[in-house]
């Protein structure tokens, strides 16, 4: 069962329209109900919510995570829950987009509104991308390296084989220690100019005019991690691991979509 709620004549209409677009589409399912202002309001949603109907919500997002949130339990037993525009503009996938198939409903709305599907789940259709930053004082070990890389994989819960490349700035192009340490690894060790690696500022976790006084840009590993893992993709990047740091040197892992 899918259970239509609105709150204005406006989101009324579009209720009945959707519903109406249910029926007549054989490649959409399901018998639906609209249910226009129903009171109590909390207690209505929160039971059907918790009798597993689908719910789309036609109103503010703010209001439905209010009502539902006491009841919200996990995204593998709760249903899926969409949220529409009174305008029928944009439609969200909020809760259970994968495992609840909310995602999938989203879409099937969408083509029948033919309007602007947003999914804020990650894409588990993609293939991720990671990329190793680091810095170091002159002549680190590649023991120090190492075991700061080590440490820094499994915070991020990954493995060596999961890693595209080492990188860095590009002073540190001769850097012995880095180099044995990705060669040891049996990874490619690419560096940056301050130019390329500064076009990644505003992603940056913290930014240090200490290293940007003395290298010129305001965090090495991170910035190269996120340079190369966007230039891997030509997509953005993030952070998958902030920066980590011992006495000699700076680790990040930076993460990015392959289409």
């Amino acid at each position: 069962m899918i259970r239509i709620i609105c709150l204005t004549e406006v989101g009324l209409q579009l209720a009945r329209r959707l519903q109406h677009l249910f029926t007549v589409d054989d490649s959409t399912v399901k018998s639906s109900e609209v249910y226009f202002k129903p009171a109590p309001f909390t207690e209505s949603v929160q039971d059907y919510f918790q009798q597993g109907d689908t719910l789309i919500f036609i109103c503010a997002t703010g209001i439905v995570m209010r009502a539902l949130a006491p009841v919200i339990k996990d995204k593998y037993k709760d249903p899926a829950v969409l949220v529409l525009d009174e305008n029928g503009q944009f439609v969200i996938p909020l809760l259970s987009g994968h495992e609840g198939g909310a995602n999938e409903l989203a879409r099937q709305v969408s083509n029948l509104l033919e309007n602007q599907l947003v999914i804020t789940t990650a894409n588990r259709y993609l293939k991720p991308v990671y990329v190793v930053g680091m810095g170091c004082e002159r002549h680190c070990p590649e023991s120090v390296l190492q075991g700061l890389l080590d440490e820094c994989l499994a915070k991020a819960g990954l493995t060596i084989n999961d890693v595209s490349a080492i990188t860095s700035i590009d002073i540190k192009s001769d850097e012995l220690g880095l180099i044995a340490l990705a060669n040891t690894m049996n990874k490619p060790y690419l560096t940056f100019n301050t130019e390329q690696l500064g076009l990644m500022e505003e992603r940056l976790s913290t930014k240090s005019d200490y290293i940007f006084k003395t290298v010129g840009v305001y965090g090495v590993a991170e910035s190269a991690a996120l340079y190369q893992a966007q230039q891997m993709t030509n997509n953005g990047s993030e952070l998958l691991l902030n920066k980590h740091k011992n006495k000699q040197a700076t680790c990040s892992i930076a993460r990015s979509y392959m289409q």
